[in-house]
C-alpha cells in the first residue's frame, strides 16, 4: 500500500497535482502513531525505541505525507538496527528537525554518495533503486515556507553509532 501511495504521489508531482494538506500537528502524537503502527515488529525483535520529543512541540506539515515518509524510514531502521533506535524532534534555526538514528552498521557508502541522485539515473538491476529516498526528498521539498524547502540528509555515526536519517521542514 505504501509503495502504491508513493507511485501515485510521484505521478501527481509530475503533473503538478500533489495536494498538500498543511495543518498544525503535535510531534509527540505523530511519534505515538509511528510506534503503534510498528508495535508488533518492535516487540517481536525486542528493539528498544526511545523518543526525545518535547510534549508541546507542534509544527505545520502534511500529516499523511510526513507520517508515511517517517514510517518507511522507521521500518528500515527496525530492519537494520541491532537493538536500539532513537527518534528526536526539535527546532533548529526556526525549522523542524526530526532524526531517526539506529545502532546498526550505518548506510552503505554508495547510498551516502548517491543520496542526491536523480531516479532517472538509477540502475534498476541493483537491489536498491533509490526511489524511497527520491520520494522522501519530494515530500520534504513540497513543504515550502518563505522560499525555503524541506530537506533530507543521510549520515552515519550519530548518538547510536549507526545510520541517521534527518528530515528538516521549514
Amino acid at each position: 500500500n505504501s509503495n502504491l501511495l508513493q507511485m501515485l504521489s510521484l505521478y501527481r508531482v509530475e503533473k503538478n497535482l500533489l495536494p498538500l494538506n498543511i495543518d498544525e500537528f503535535y510531534l509527540d502524537e505523530l511519534m505515538e502513531e509511528l510506534a503503534a503502527r510498528n508495535d508488533l515488529y518492535i516487540k517481536s525483535r525486542h528493539i528498544k525505541v526511545d523518543f526525545q520529543v518535547p510534549q508541546d512541540l507542534a509544527w505545520y506539515f502534511d500529516f499523511d505525507l510526513v507520517a508515511n515518509l517517517l514510517n518507511d524510514i522507521f521500518v528500515n531502521a527496525l530492519r537494520y538496527c541491532k537493538s536500539q533506535i532513537l527518534i528526536t524532534a526539535q527546532l533548529n534555526e526556526n525549522r523542524l528537525q526530526i532524526d531517526i538514528a539506529d545502532d546498526g552498521e550505518g548506510y552503505p557508502d554508495e547510498m551516502l554518495q548517491s543520496q542526491q541522485q536523480d531516479p532517472t539515473e538509477t540502475d534498476l538491476t541493483l537491489s536498491r533503486t533509490g526511489l524511497g529516498l527520491y520520494f522522501a526528498r519530494l515530500i520534504a521539498a513540497t513543504h515550502e515556507q518563505n522560499g525555503r524547502n524541506g530537506q533530507i540528509l543521510l549520515q552515519n555515526g550519530g548518538p547510536l553509532n549507526g545510520s541517521v536519517f534527518t528530515l528538516t521542514l521549514p
